[in-house]
């Protein structure tokens, strides 16, 4: 199965979503060590180990960010049910809301520059969030401003992720 369509999968079984904690969930950030032994062979009693994050559900370290910023959100009541989770973003961090939301039953809006890449757009679009693009020319700030904007017209609807 694609990932494209798991995120179909996962965003049209929103009311499927249990309390208990879902595998995708409790894998982000349990990555593996992997040894390095090549680079340093000629150095005695050392290892370098690399930790693999690109293992994490969504390929990326952000997944761990965006799984804190939204349990942080849920622990302090700031997140709930009836809340939207808004952030501005280019990349990782939306796609980790995206599948973190879609898991655990949240919409999504992310605002991003119209420049993002077209998989990314995909892969955000398949989890289920609402994209909302931006003038590419302003890049990431356009993004952030139009993001502010939006929370501050209706902040009661939305939980501001704020990952910057």
């Amino acid at each position: 199965m694609e990932s494209a369509q798991i995120g179909v999968n996962l965003g049209q079984y929103r009311e499927l979503r249990r309390e208990t904690a879902h595998p995708l969930l409790t894998s982000i950030g349990n990555t593996p060590l992997i040894p390095i032994h090549r680079m340093a062979s000629h150095l005695k009693g050392v290892e370098i180990l690399v930790k693999a994050e690109w293992l994490n559900p969504g390929g990326s370290v952000k997944d761990r960010a965006g799984l804190r910023i939204i349990e942080d959100g849920e622990r302090s009541g700031r997140l709930t049910r009836d809340k939207i989770i808004l952030d501005s973003t280019s990349g990782n961090t939306g796609i980790a809301y995206a599948m973190i939301g879609a898991i655990k039953g949240y919409k999504v809006e992310i605002v991003a520059p119209a420049s993002v890449s077209e998989e990314r757009k995909r892969t955000l679009q398949a989890y289920g969030a609402n994209l909302i693009l931006t003038d590419p020319l302003p890049g990431s700030d356009g993004a952030l401003l139009e993001a502010k904007r939006i929370y501050e017209a209706t902040p009661d609807r939305y939980f501001k992720g704020n990952q910057y």
